[in-house]
């Protein structure tokens, strides 16, 4: 009885449960997909930004618009939002950092001014409530063109601040309701800010990318191998099942010296490096590269040793070339994945 009463309980249970599931997969669906535009926007910016000289990655994704069941609802139909406005924080630098931001303009096309306290500074712009504020604001984040529009200008005065000396990035949508309530953050969070500082100052970001061909891996790992094709004398069914194993053995082989390439780069770059980090590989139709990303590496590296680290990359290029392995960097970039600057 209790087990007839535990499986009309689940049966009922099985729409909700799936209805849950289905939603959460969604949810995790865009958020991947809003966080990799977001990462191809920060390093793919506009040749005219600032730090344009440096050694670029391929062409920017393009802007692309939300589906219609994510698009903003007319302001009639949403309920009152904030008024007023709350400053967006970017960067967290030493006393002297930014103290002349030159006008540049950050988010919403917002002037951005200094926020100074206990030997720290802070890059802020205001931003209207209205958008950036309560409801509107998780709307607007699964509006992708917006979510690109706004990613490139908080990088325009990261970037502008980093030209100028070492800054703790902040992440997108770090917003404060005053300049008073920045400066009680720089005076909580200080000794934090300062050790990041220091781990950062003389040290640049540069991104390295790991492309290959599969098909042509797969070729040249048979040939360094020696693998011989299927007898044509075994017969319609041995050959089937010769040529299967073959395929199969092909695909390891490839898979196997992918591995090989990727460990082997990462291994020496990190050498090289103060630090490194892998993120996982980009998607190809939002990142606009061809082939299969085997890399994706960031790396920690001394201002005075960049030139070197650069030339290190091009060695490699030229070591894995004949595989069908392509190397790409660029940077340098402030230290995004070297800091934990969550406030």
């Amino acid at each position: 009885m209790a087990d007839e009463r535990l499986r009309r309980w689940a049966a009922e249970r099985v729409p909700e449960l799936l209805a849950r599931a289905e939603e959460e997969a969604l949810a995790e669906a865009r958020t991947l997909l809003r966080d990799t535009l977001v990462e191809a926007a920060l390093e793919h910016g506009e040749a005219s930004a600032p730090g344009a000289g440096r050694r670029d990655a391929p062409r920017e994704p393009p802007q692309r618009e939300p589906p219609p069941g994510e698009r903003r609802q007319p302001p009639s139909q949403r309920a009152a939002e904030p008024s007023g406005e709350a400053q967006w924080l970017y960067a967290v630098g030493p006393g002297g950092a930014g103290a002349d931001p030159v006008s540049i303009t950050g988010v919403a096309d917002a002037p951005v001014h200094t926020v100074k306290e206990g030997g720290l500074t802070a890059l802020v712009s205001p931003v209207p409530l209205p958008e950036f504020g309560g409801e509107m604001l998780k709307e607007s984040l699964n509006d992708l063109g917006w979510l690109e529009e706004v990613a490139r200008a908080h990088q325009r005065v990261v970037d502008d601040a980093f030209e100028r000396g070492p800054v703790v990035p902040l992440r997108l949508c770090t917003i404060y309701e005053s300049d008073d309530r920045v400066r009680t953050l720089l005076r909580e969070d200080g000794d934090r800010f300062a050790r990041l500082i220091q781990s950062i100052e003389g040290r640049e970001e540069w991104s390295v990318k790991l492309y290959v061909d599969p098909e042509r891996l797969e070729t040249e790992a048979v040939a360094h191998c020696g693998e011989t094709m299927p007898d044509p004398g075994l017969g319609a069914g041995g050959a089937y099942l010769a040529k299967r194993k073959t395929d199969r053995f092909t695909r390891e082989e490839g898979d196997r010296l992918a591995g090989a390439i990727a460990e082997e780069v990462h291994a020496r770059l990190q050498d090289w490096a103060s630090d490194a980090v892998v993120g996982r590989p980009q998607n190809p139709e939002l990142s606009g590269h061809s082939g299969q990303m085997l890399l994706n590496g960031a790396y920690l590296v001394e201002s005075e040793g960049s030139e070197r680290f650069g030339q290190l990359v091009d060695e490699l290029q030229g070591r894995y070339s004949e595989l069908g392995a392509r190397l790409e960097i660029s940077g340098p970039w402030p230290p995004y994945n070297f800091i934990a600057s969550d406030p």
